[in-house]
C-alpha cells in the first residue's frame, strides 16, 4: 500500500502514512491531492479505506476482485473507473492482463490494482516531472493514470504488430512449416488484448464528463487525447485481429497446396511404376502359344520398353510440373 498528497503551493506528490492519507482525504482540503494506491489488496486492507472515504459497497465488491471488464460507473459524489492494463512478455510474446480500478472524487484519488502493471509508477513519475498536472486537483491524477495505460496499449499493439510481421514472413517462404500452432497462439494474445481494449472505447468517449464534477477546462484537451489514443489503439487491435485470420486462412491454404503437390507426385510415381507392372503382368503368364517367350531377344526388349514407358511417362509428369 502507498500513499501520497499534494498540497497546495507545493509541488509534486509527498508519500505519507496511510493513516495521514486518509485523514488528509477526509479533510478535503482546498488545493490538497490524496492519491491512495493499494496493491491487490485483502478485505481488511481496503475495508478502512473504503469505509473512511464512504466508497460504493457494489464498486469495492469489484475493487476487491479482479476479471473485470472495463468500465465506468457513476455513484453520488465519486465515479469508479475500471482500466484494463496490459504488459508484453517479449521472450514469449505474451500478453499479461490486469485490472487498475480508480475511485475518482474532485480531492483524492483511490486506486487498486491487480495484476502487473507500470502504470502507477510511470504516472507518479509523469506528475513529479509535471506539478502543473496537480494544480486541476485529482482529476489530474486521474488523467496521468489514464494516460499511462493506454500509452502502454500503443506500446504493445507495436510489438503485436511485430510479431505478426515476423509470422507473416515465415508464412510465406518457400519451406514447408507447420505454423498453425504459433498462429492459433498469436491469434488468442490478440483476442485477449481486443477485449481489454474494446469495453474501454465507450469509457474514453465519456472521459470528458466523468461525474457529478466537471473537469477544468484546462484538462479538457487532454483527456481529448487519451480518447483518440484508445480509438486508434482500438482500430489497430481490430486490424491485427484481422490480419491473423487472413494469415491462418492463407496458411490453411498453403497447407492444401502443399498435400494437392504431395498427391500429384504420388499419382505420377503410380503411374510410372504401373507401366512396367503391367508389361511384367502380362509376360507372366503361362500360355504355351506366347511367341516372345521363345525369341531371345524378348527379354531385354520387355526390359527396354519398361523403361521407354517409365521415361516417357516421367518426362511428361516432370515437363507437367507433377515432378
Amino acid at each position: 500500500m502507498q500513499a501520497f498528497v499534494s498540497l497546495a503551493g507545493e509541488p509534486g506528490l509527498k508519500a505519507v502514512t496511510m493513516e495521514d492519507a486518509v485523514a488528509q482525504a477526509c479533510g478535503a482540503a482546498d488545493g490538497a491531492v490524496t492519491w491512495i494506491h493499494l496493491t491487490e489488496p485483502s478485505s481488511e486492507e481496503l475495508t478502512p479505506v473504503a469505509e473512511a472515504l464512504s466508497l460504493p459497497p457494489l464498486a469495492v465488491e469489484d475493487a476487491l476482485h479482479a476479471h473485470q471488464r472495463a468500465k465506468r460507473e457513476r455513484y453520488e459524489d465519486v465515479v469508479f473507473f475500471v482500466l484494463r492494463t496490459l504488459r508484453y512478455t517479449e521472450a514469449t510474446s505474451a500478453i499479461d492482463t490486469g485490472e487498475l480500478m480508480l475511485f475518482s472524487h474532485p480531492h483524492w484519488i483511490v486506486t487498486v490494482q491487480h495484476g502487473p502493471s507500470d502504470a502507477p509508477h510511470t504516472a507518479r513519475r509523469r506528475l513529479t516531472e509535471e506539478p502543473e498536472l496537480l494544480r486541476h486537483g485529482a482529476y489530474g491524477v486521474l488523467y496521468a493514470l489514464a494516460d499511462a495505460v493506454v500509452d502502454t496499449y500503443g506500446t504493445v499493439v507495436g510489438q503485436v504488430a511485430e510479431d505478426i510481421e515476423e509470422l507473416e514472413l515465415t508464412v510465406f517462404t518457400p519451406e514447408r512449416v507447420d505454423l498453425t500452432r504459433q498462429i492459433y497462439s498469436l491469434k488468442r494474445e490478440v483476442l485477449e488484448f481486443r477485449g481489454a481494449v474494446r469495453p474501454l472505447v465507450p469509457v474514453a468517449q465519456e472521459l470528458m464528463s466523468p461525474g457529478p464534477y466537471p473537469y477544468p477546462d484546462a484538462l479538457a484537451p487532454y483527456f481529448r487525447d487519451v480518447a483518440d489514443h484508445v480509438l486508434r489503439v482500438a482500430a489497430e487491435v481490430a486490424g491485427c485481429d484481422e490480419l491473423t485470420d487472413s494469415m491462418l486462412n492463407a496458411h490453411s491454404t498453403q497447407a492444401g497446396i502443399w498435400q494437392n503437390e504431395d498427391m500429384r507426385k504420388i499419382s505420377a510415381w503410380a503411374a510410372i511404376i504401373a507401366a512396367p507392372t503391367m508389361i511384367a503382368g502380362v509376360y507372366g503368364m503361362n500360355f504355351d502359344h506366347m511367341p516372345e517367350l521363345h525369341w531371345s531377344f524378348g527379354y531385354p526388349g520387355a526390359l527396354g520398353l519398361m523403361a521407354l514407358m517409365s521415361g516417357l511417362l516421367y518426362r511428361a509428369f516432370r515437363r507437367n510440373g507433377w515432378l
